[in-house]
């Protein structure tokens, strides 16, 4: 569906086709496991694209499921990367742009699979949303390196890594000292050795990921990137509110080249408001370093703002923090659903690079450690809060503990088929094209002319509605997928009735008939 064709999505619903239901005494939702287990024989997950510029080194884990041991090889592999054939992590450098299509294989004693694939090296990085893993939403200050590696070591027993989940990063709180050959911010005692670190994830085919701020002092009070003083001098005050402001000497520059040599592969850079001077001054810091390394802008980045800071980060925050809550009032200004439902003027500005970052997810037990408890939202709204990112083709960022990851978290972080959508090559976000009463109907234009209808109740009852699959130009006959349960609905022509039960979501991709909707 061309991109054309969504904004005549009001045409979607007619009044006299809306048919609502109401649900008498329902019974208490339950965690209902949608998705059925990836079968025995391989299956080659995650995206179809990987970017990475000249001269930088190069990493990237094949993620496939399927019974193990496993086997990699891969057809076309450029001169300069080579490939573990045990692990499937392909390591090296590429020293000049280009475009390469490879195609990679797994096989196993159930069967063998195959996936062609794209390495893109060039000045663009992030060519698909990030996945991974960060530690503020579980740990906040209590994390330390331990905690960090016990997480990287999780993300690859768990099967997470073999579904693209691949970023593994420090929030705040990290921060020491300044020192070191480049007299840069230093771990503290909670990081006694970032190197063996950073090391030890990329041993595994993960990246590393940190935090910092332009700041003097960051948002939790830890040393930040700046100072009034030009030998970097810092104190920590218990009022630090006053130091949550941009210092007179700046050391970007050698705080990115640390990063550099420890080996990290994600900052995230926390300051309000994001400005284009710093931003544009990190960014050319970590360019510097000869490493790809992403740069996402936090928090609540100013929309005005954003072509300009586009040219330099990777991926900014178009909000404030997430909670672990559906409503809005109160406190939970930043619910899921305030947070989700609220990113139309940002659609424009997301693709390939260059992402709309909508915050964590707020799954598993979270709760800012060491005290966590099980997310407050139902089993239904979790299903919609990942729809709903990937959708928007949004950054994934787990921020539960990887340690107490129950069945149906595992389940719903491991679909296969709805994280496509977020790493659809195209890197279109979804636009809401039709409300009708409690129903939001939201369309993503994919790769090869297939599209995405998620149909979103906001709710307290279960709907009906009739989609006229005609009036927004999907003439001809449609094969319909049900991605949360990896099963075909049927073919559709003209209408497609939907029922979407109290605050949850229908997640359909739409693919010509004939054509495989896998």
């Amino acid at each position: 569906m061309s991109s054309s064709h969504l904004w005549h999505f009001a045409a979607l619903f007619l009044p006299g086709l809306l048919l609502c239901g109401v649900a008498c005494g329902s019974e208490p939702e339950t965690a209902e496991i949608r998705t059925p287990p990836p079968p025995a024989v391989p299956r080659i997950n995650g995206p179809a694209l990987f970017g990475v510029r000249p001269g930088a080194p190069f990493s990237y884990r094949i993620p496939a499921t399927g019974e193990r041991p496993m086997t990699y090889a891969v057809d076309g592999l450029p001169a300069g990367l080579l490939l573990d054939s045990g692990s499937g992590i392909i390591t090296g450098k590429l020293t000049a742009a280009g475009e390469h299509a490879i195609v990679f294989h797994a096989r196993n004693a159930k069967g063998h699979a195959e996936k062609r694939f794209r390495i893109v090296c060039g000045e663009q990085i992030a060519l698909t949303p990030p996945m991974g893993w960060n530690s503020w939403n579980c740990w906040a200050q209590a994390v330390d390196q331990d905690k960090v590696l016990l997480s990287a070591r999780t993300l690859v027993s768990s099967g997470l890594a073999d579904h693209g989940w691949t970023y593994v990063n420090i929030d705040d709180t990290w921060q020491g000292e300044r020192g070191g050959s480049h007299r840069a911010i230093q771990g503290n005692e909670r990081f006694p050795d970032m190197k063996r670190l950073c090391d030890e994830i990329h041993a595994l085919g993960l990246k590393a990921g940190i935090y910092s701020s332009p700041w003097i002092t960051t948002f939790a009070g830890y040393r930040g990137g700046s100072s009034d003083d030009p030998g970097g001098k810092w104190e920590r005050l218990q009022n630090y509110e006053p130091n949550k402001r941009l210092g007179r000497c700046s050391f970007a520059a050698n705080d990115a080249a640390q990063l550099g040599d420890w080996g990290f592969d994600y900052l995230k850079y926390d300051w309000a408001p994001n400005d284009v001077e710093h931003t544009k001054e990190m960014a050319l810091a970590l360019r510097a370093t000869g490493r790809d390394i992403v740069l996402s802008l936090s928090c609540s980045t100013p929309i005005e703002s954003i072509h300009e800071l586009a040219q330099w980060a990777q991926a900014w925050r178009t909000t404030g923090d997430i909670w672990d809550t559906w409503e809005t009032p109160g406190p939970w200004q930043n619910s899921v659903s305030a947070i989700g439902f609220n990113q139309d003027e940002w659609t424009t500005f997301g693709g390939p690079g260059h992402w709309n970052d909508p915050d964590m997810l707020v799954l598993g037990y979270v709760g800012w450690g060491p005290q966590l408890h099980s997310t407050r939202l139902t089993p239904a709204e979790q299903y919609t809060h990942i729809s709903m990112w990937c959708l928007l083709s949004a950054p994934l960022l787990i921020g539960c503990d990887l340690g107490r990851l129950d069945a149906f978290t595992l389940n719903l972080l491991t679909n296969d088929e709805v994280l496509a959508l977020d790493q659809d090559p195209l890197g279109r976000s979804a636009y809401r094209v039709a409300t009708f009463g409690a129903i939001d109907v939201y369309a993503k234009t994919l790769e090869g002319g297939a599209s995405a209808l998620g149909f979103f109740n906001r709710g307290d009852v279960p709907h009906t509605v009739t989609a006229k699959l005609d009036r927004i130009g999907l003439g001809g006959r449609w094969l319909v997928r049900d991605l949360w349960r990896q099963k075909d609905v049927g073919e559709f022509a003209i209408d497609l009735p939907v029922t979407v039960a109290p605050h949850d979501v229908v997640l359909y991709k739409l693919t010509a008939a004939g054509i495989s909707s896998r």
